[in-house]
């Protein structure tokens, strides 16, 4: 008999679990810097500064290289913040990002308090886990989304053509925690999408196409500059079925969230087992797609 062969690669790294308790102390920050700033956490407004300054402090203590960067609108000055975990293929890179600013009339903690905060607590496991992937990683929270996609649009168009060419997929996180949930995968770059499908399925939840926010949300300027796209929604201001409702259960004929752009959005407008499962599965396909 012949000698056994070496493993042709050594097994992937798999994800851990992001520990729900985290993630909603990420979110009890956030509102707590809402109700100290007027009730929001909006662009231009103090509220959105404090909440920029407490992810980037966890991204810097955690080794991450972070930067800000400046851009305009309305009048105000905007701010996305970019964090890089050092190392992995340069020519390769995974980004996964979500807005951090909140409209004006409340203090976004569904939106999107949910995937900043989840997108903040990945990044962090990142780091606590040590992990080396073969890609390299970059994270993002983008300012004035609610504004029409000022910040993310803008650092789209600060990348020059090679640079645009090397990410190899961009994961948008928007609404995350809905609390009449649904369980919505975009249908944009098919390797994407179905790393979040087999997620869902090893956890027995049955998705949908994400058809409510197509377009509205961060990733529509990487999709318009051809970079892969992909992402989690748990619904907004449309109703829910009753075929809905019989897969995720909830309230049929009531909107996914309620609270969607009120000043009800508050730490009481979360699902948590839709936190945890999106917060879950955005590690897994970050870990699953940058190896």
């Amino acid at each position: 008999a012949g000698a056994a062969s070496a493993p042709a690669h050594p097994a992937a790294a798999a994800a851990p679990d992001i520990p729900l308790a985290n993630v909603k102390a990420h979110l009890a920050q956030l509102q707590s810097i809402a109700t100290a700033n007027g009730g929001n956490r909006a662009h231009g407004r103090a509220g959105y500064q404090a909440s920029l300054d407490y992810v980037k402090a966890k991204l810097d203590a955690a080794g991450f290289t972070t930067r800000v960067q400046r851009f305009t609108a309305s009048g105000r000055t905007g701010y996305n913040l970019i964090a890089d975990w050092p190392g992995g293929d340069a020519d390769q890179v995974v980004m996964a990002g979500s807005h951090l600013d909140s409209v004006t009339s409340g203090p976004g903690i569904n939106d999107n308090g949910s995937g900043s905060s989840a997108v903040l607590e990945t990044a962090l496991a990142v780091a606590r886990s040590g992990y080396q992937p073969g890609k390299h990683l970059r994270f993002a929270w983008w300012g004035a989304e609610e504004l029409g996609l000022v910040g993310s649009r803008s650092y789209v168009n600060s990348l020059g053509s090679a640079e645009r060419a090397k990410i190899s997929g961009y994961l948008n996180f928007d609404m995350i925690g809905s609390p009449n949930p649904g369980y919505f995968v975009y249908d944009d770059d098919p390797a994407i999408e179905q790393t979040f499908k087999d997620y869902f399925t090893g956890l027995g939840i049955a998705t949908e196409i994400e058809t409510e926010g197509d377009g509205r949300s961060d990733h529509a300027p990487f999709k318009n500059a051809g970079v892969p796209v992909g992402g989690l929604f748990s619904g907004a201001d449309y109703r829910k079925t009753s075929a809905q409702a019989a897969k995720w259960g909830g309230t049929v004929g009531q909107p996914f969230d309620r609270c969607y752009h009120s000043s009800c959005d508050t730490t009481a407008n979360i699902d948590d087992t839709a936190l945890d499962h999106n917060s879950d599965a955005i590690a897994y396909a970050v870990w699953e797609l940058s190896q």
